[in-house]
């Protein structure tokens, strides 16, 4: 008995460092979530040194695009030298880039493996351990957990925009990097310090797994295994559907603004604004709602808004208009990164999940390729932006339908069989 009391005060005492552990994970994103903050840096070095607008910008492209690659080498390193360790690594990298990046020159080739391949290593780094460990730590509440994590990124672009803007002002473009990389690399280390991965058998206290979410009918698959399943290949798609909207306005809700609306840049910079706090709330609330009614309903819902705002900003005029529909795209936009994570570890286990959500989130890398390409290509062609956001429209109609008949086929699986494992309930498409 007295063992058994042990037990459960220990158990007890993990379930309240749980929340300790997510705080500083949340910090560790805020910090490599000012890396999006990018706008404010580019126009700088294209004044300071004469890059070209494309040039500049395959700074952050690099950022972006290594991510995902970056997150699944994280998860093989977390496996041998444990989640702290990672983390603390890819702080350092992620500090070190951004400090490297005041010695930008006229070769914009420093620029290119400082902020892009460096920043892009060290984001995958904290974000790609973080996610996975956090949703780990809150089997009841993975929603919530990872839309807290994803809300960290993208609240460091509404948190570090006008810090760096006023810093620039202050003391310079290239001070700026190397002032903010050593607190960057300083803040990621410390908080790499009060994190850990949870007991393979974590539980929390007074918490028992639901029975479709019960371990023992979970398959924990490696990535190869998930490779096989066909079931990977219908969210890798959806998951990119829902992110080409997102990156499509984000990336160019400013020139959209003043081009088809007609404001004034600082009214322009103000939609963008609120956009990222659409996008922040929408990864925090969406996450957590998704444990209330379930993930694919509210994949559904979320590929129902973005159509719907992407119709209404087609034909919008006013700038009222405007920002509704532009922050209904970010807030799902925001809630499709919350609801991921928690698909991922409830189709295919959570014993690789760093790893599998990689190869997973490599869909939003290519995203980001597609969808501000897209728009931008379609405007040089046609000189408005309308043309891209219908295409944008029919891709989340196309994903909503996709999302419908997964949510069929779960049912009418789940009511031939109950025993099944849960990542052929979900979607049986083995043909077995």
């Amino acid at each position: 008995m007295l063992h058994l009391d042990i037990r459960e005060r220990l158990v007890i005492m993990k379930t309240k460092n749980r929340w300790l552990i997510i705080i500083v994970s949340l910090i560790a994103n805020v910090i490599v979530g000012s890396a999006y903050a990018w706008s404010v840096f580019q126009p700088r070095l294209i004044d300071l040194f004469g890059f070209t607008t494309p040039q500049a910008n395959l700074a952050f492209t690099l950022s972006v695009g290594l991510m995902p690659f970056a997150m699944i080498v994280a998860g093989k390193v977390q496996a041998k030298i444990g989640a702290k360790l990672t983390v603390l690594l890819g702080g350092i990298i992620f500090g070190t880039g951004f400090f490297l990046a005041g010695f930008t020159t006229a070769n914009i080739a420093t620029l290119y493996l400082t902020y892009g391949v460096l920043g892009g290593i060290g984001i995958g780094f904290v974000y790609g351990i973080t996610v996975p460990n956090s949703v780990k730590w809150f089997p009841d509440k993975r929603g919530l957990a990872g839309g807290i994590i994803a809300s960290g990124v993208g609240g460091g672009t509404v948190v570090f925009a006008p810090l760096f803007r006023s810093t620039i002002e202050a003391i310079g473009v290239l001070e700026t990097f190397t002032f903010y990389g050593i607190i960057f690399g300083i803040i990621i280390v410390l908080a790499s310090l009060f994190i850990s991965a949870p007991p393979a058998d974590f539980k929390p206290a007074g918490w028992t797994p639901p029975v479709t979410e019960n371990q023992s009918t979970v398959v924990n698959l490696t990535v190869g295994g998930m490779l096989k399943t066909t079931h990977f290949y219908v969210l890798w798609l959806i998951y990119a559907l829902a992110c080409v909207s997102g990156l499509m306005i984000i990336a160019h809700a400013g020139h959209i603004a003043e081009i088809r609306i007609g404001v004034t840049p600082a009214m322009a910079a103000t939609a963008v604004v609120l956009l990222g706090v659409a996008n922040t709330g929408g990864r925090l609330f969406l996450g957590a709602f998704s444990d209330k009614i379930g993930r694919y309903q509210t994949l559904v819902l979320m590929y129902a808004v973005t159509a719907g705002m992407l119709i209404l900003l087609t034909f919008a005029t006013t700038f009222p208009l405007f920002v509704i529909s532009i922050m209904g795209i970010g807030f799902c936009f925001g809630g499709f990164l919350g609801v991921f994570p928690s698909i991922t570890a409830e189709n295919f286990g959570t014993a690789n999940l760093g790893m599998n959500y990689g190869v997973v989130f490599i869909a939003f890398g290519f995203a980001s390729f597609v969808g501000p390409r897209l728009a931008a290509t379609l405007f040089e062609a046609t000189g408005n932006h309308a043309l891209a956001f219908m295409i944008a429209m029919v891709m989340s109609v196309f994903a909503l339908m996709v999302t419908t008949v997964l949510i069929f086929l779960a049912h009418k699986k789940k009511m031939a069989s109950s025993d099944q494992p849960v990542y052929k309930t979900v979607l049986s498409l083995e043909g077995k």
